[in-house]
């Protein structure tokens, strides 16, 4: 019995390990069909090499990543293993084959109902839910089985008594190591993420001063050129869209200004409101052009220290965003500061076109932009600002109907 059961942990962990170590940075798609295949294989292996139990009784793990896959992969995912699983049961035939199916079935439902709830969960909530989930649908499922029994005997409560231990500690088990493997690539993205910025920290500042002043020396010779009754209409519009171009290469090299590391003559330690207000002033005119309402909620008492002008560029290059997202229709435009679990939180919230997934993975990338002349330093900046502040982003989107992004700011954090 000892073997086998050590045999099933190793095909319930061989999955979490193979898909962690070769298939995490996969697409969503191939992701999905290596959940299903993983799953399966294992679910597979436990039902072909089932634990014999002393008293008699013959069971198997293969609920463990049936569950598990459920609730992380939805019924995408879990349907397939369904079908699967009960496929292969009716193969084995033998004693309890229907009974497995109408569990299998309750199981179905069950995760089904609660899928959405379970991928919002925290980490440590997530593990206690889906410890409960096994739990609860066990008691169901032995309690149907006791009425098979006519008496309830102690090789019954022998057998309840394995099926929880392994059933429920090994979703337990399962769960724990996968939460760790999520956090420990959470870690190594955002280590990534903070060494690319440092970097770009270190280059936006000595680069961007070396180009503003032959910039500036050129904007003006055009200025001049363009006053020049010597020039013809047509040379005139030439000198037009050089000096357009002049104006925009300085606009990237004040992104990269702002990249740079914080000014001691613009620290502030403060709630956010002077920022929100004025950004709000400076949106306005830009807003109401394309038809979009800016609605401003402050209620926040918290204070932190911050750039005033990188975090005034923060906020204003999320409101610009949010406001071209809807030049096509109009929309609203919601800045909400505000305490959340004893931070500052800023959520700026548009009824745009959205983002897709992909788009969403992508953010704050260097050199990533979702717009067609963009050059993604605005969210690079909002994300090197709120890394500088030790703070948090969340965003949530949905093609069609909007995007939301959610800073979360430590109160008496100093740069």
């Amino acid at each position: 019995m000892t073997e086998t059961l050590l045999l099933n942990l190793l095909f319930l962990l061989m999955p979490v390990f193979m898909f962690y170590v070769f298939f995490e940075n996969k697409t969503t798609f191939f992701n999905r069909t290596i959940l299903i295949l993983l799953s399966a294989s294992s679910m597979i292996l436990c039902m072909t090499f089932p634990i014999h139990l002393p008293v008699g009784f013959i069971f198997d793990l293969r609920y463990i990543p049936f569950i598990i896959a459920g609730l992380f992969g939805g019924y995408r995912v879990i349907l397939p293993l369904y079908v699967l699983l009960n496929f292969y049961r009716f193969i084995i035939a033998g004693d309890g084959t229907y009974l497995s199916l109408i569990f299998s079935t309750f199981i179905l439902a069950v995760i089904l109902l609660s899928h959405h709830k379970f991928v919002k969960l925290a980490p440590r909530h997530r593990v206690i839910f889906a410890s409960g989930l096994s739990l609860f649908t066990l008691i169901v499922y032995l309690t149907i089985l006791g009425l098979f029994f006519y008496e309830l005997t102690q090789e019954f409560f022998l057998l309840c008594l394995s099926f929880l231990l392994t059933q429920v500690g090994g979703v337990m088990f399962i769960m724990l190591l996968i939460e760790q493997l999520l956090k420990n690539v959470k870690i190594r993205e955002k280590l990534f993420d903070t060494e690319r910025l440092n970097t770009i920290n270190q280059l936006s500042a000595s680069v961007a001063h070396e180009i503003r002043n032959p910039l500036t020396v050129a904007k003006g010779f055009l200025q001049l050129l363009q006053q020049s009754p010597s020039f013809s209409g047509e040379e005139k519009r030439y000198l037009t869209f050089s000096l357009d171009e002049v104006k925009r290469a300085e606009k990237i090299v004040s992104d990269f200004l702002t990249l740079s590391l914080p000014q001691s003559e613009n620290m502030v330690h403060s709630t956010l409101k002077a920022e929100a207000e004025q950004v709000k002033e400076h949106i306005l005119p830009y807003a109401s052009f394309h038809q979009v309402e800016v609605k401003l909620h402050f209620t926040n008492t918290l204070e932190a220290t911050y750039d005033r002008n990188q975090m005034e560029q923060c906020l204003l290059n999320l409101c610009k965003n949010g406001v071209e997202a809807m030049t096509e229709s109009g929309g609203t435009l919601t800045i909400s500061i505000f305490e959340r679990k004893k931070n500052i939180a800023v959520q700026i919230e548009d009824t745009g076109v959205g983002m897709s997934k992909d788009q969403l993975k992508r953010l704050g990338k260097p050199y990533y932009s979702t717009k067609e002349k963009g050059t993604g330093l605005g969210m690079l900046i909002v994300y090197n600002t709120m890394n500088k502040l030790g703070g948090t982003i969340e965003v949530s989107s949905q093609k069609g109907k909007g995007t939301t992004f959610l800073l979360t700011i430590p109160p008496n954090s100093a740069l």
